[in-house]
């Protein structure tokens, strides 16, 4: 059976890494949090800050179909 041991050691070493980069992620998303709390303490809307960043993300022709599709419904229920 002398050929487990590494693997197991390799296994550790992976779910550890694992473990690392969960922390790290734990502590960006606290910082994001902070920086939406540090937005809303000078005035910004943190609600529509997140829309603003998830726009950012999207394609400029996916931003804009959504945009179309968005006013389409609007329109259809009375909102526009």
């Amino acid at each position: 059976m002398a050929d487990a041991e590494p693997t197991d050691d390799r296994l550790r070493l992976l779910i550890e890494r694992v473990e690392r980069l969960e922390e790290e992620k734990k502590g960006i998303a606290d910082d994001i949090r902070d920086v939406y709390a540090e937005g809303k303490a000078v005035g910004y809307d943190a609600k529509i800050m997140r829309q603003v960043v998830r726009l950012r993300k999207m394609q400029p022709d996916d931003r804009r179909e959504m945009e179309t599709v968005l006013e389409v419904y609007k329109a259809a229920l009375g909102l526009a």
